[in-house]
């Protein structure tokens, strides 16, 4: 049976790269997985760099709120804090003992990352955490970004170097990629859309917080002039109308963009309107659910205790298998 993992970190803002890239995905295949499908708020992820404590735990509700008002149903799926299981570090540990310290240093978010802040242990070990996550689930189907392929890879090199030393114990993982989850760059129309660049729009922004970023984001650097024929296939704003607005208006904006019928700040007024239009039922739902945080507690604590009770068994034959004391044993195998 297929069986969905994926997690989101609460480091920031819910941006519409994290919505068209991962929440959106999560929806669909927890309406098609039902509790096969596993989401979570990866809070031990987000500890791996400099952060501020007395946020921690607002920005994981947060997480959790936006998900909920995006369409994810707890009564259908999964959804929980990574932080809520303890199996996830215990196994991590675990793993961490089988991965060689070159595997870790190789990994391009850690070179990356450890140029933009002081290197923690931690961080060098995040891919450990990441392969823990979906390995406690026996997880084969891990809806990620493209930028989460090396990771991923690990994950899989983790499995079968276990598998191999301790026997059959879990599946090898691939990825799901989401065509959007590429296709969203960030506001400053250099990279993609990133928390860590503050280049990003918040999904539960106000129009006006959105308009303002919008006026700022590039367009087709070769149009000088209003008269100026565009190319949109180079313009940043383009690219969000493929997400938010309907086909007649991307068509549109396509062709007028090309001919020079209408300028730069015509089609960022057009496009506020899209986002609203998508945005507003979500910021509505998220604001009663802000108004009601116990359906928000709830829904965490009953994923906790899903969570939980795939992840001892995982955990209980990890032990066995490599030995622990105490690990439950009987005369013909594992328990």
């Amino acid at each position: 049976m297929t069986r969905a993992f994926s997690g989101i970190q609460p480091t920031g803002d819910i941006h519409i790269g994290n919505y068209f890239g991962a929440i959106q995905n999560w929806v669909e295949l927890g309406r098609r997985l039902g509790k096969q499908a596993l989401f979570c708020i990866v809070d031990y992820h987000a500890i791996t760099i400099p952060y501020r404590a007395e946020e921690l735990a607002d920005r994981t509700f947060e997480a959790a709120l936006v998900n909920l008002a995006a369409g994810l149903d707890p009564a259908q799926t999964t959804l929980f804090v990574q932080s809520s299981v303890p199996a996830h570090t215990e196994l991590t540990w675990i793993l961490l003992t089988q991965t060689p310290l070159g595997d870790l240093e190789r990994m391009t978010q850690f070179k990356d990352k450890s140029g933009q802040h002081s290197v923690l242990t931690g961080l060098l070990a995040y891919p450990a955490l990441m392969a823990a996550d979906i390995l406690l689930y026996r997880a084969d189907t891990i809806p990620v970004g493209e930028d989460q392929d090396q990771h991923l890879e690990l994950t899989r090199e983790v499995a079968r170097r276990f598998n191999f030393l301790y026997g059959e114990t879990f599946p090898e993982p691939r990825a799901l990629h989401t065509e959007k989850a590429l296709r969203v760059p960030g506001t400053d129309g250099q990279s993609k859309m990133s928390k860590s660049k503050g280049n990003t729009i918040g999904v539960l922004e106000s129009p006006g917080q959105i308009a303002q970023k919008l006026r700022l984001t590039p367009t087709d650097p070769a149009r000088v002039r209003r008269s100026d024929p565009g190319d949109p296939g180079r313009c940043t704003i383009y690219t969000y109308h493929q997400l938010f607005s309907t086909d007649a208006t991307v068509q549109m904006v396509n062709w007028e963009c090309r001919r020079a019928g209408i300028g730069c700040s015509d089609c960022k007024a057009l496009l506020l309107r899209g986002i609203e239009r998508e945005l507003t039922p979500l910021q509505q739902r998220a604001a009663e659910l802000r108004r009601q945080p116990d359906q928000v507690h709830q829904a965490l604590e009953q994923g906790r205790r899903e969570a939980a009770a795939l992840a001892e068994p995982t955990l209980e034959e990890v032990r066995s298998r490599i030995g622990l004391y105490g690990a439950k044993r009987t005369s013909s195998g594992l328990q």
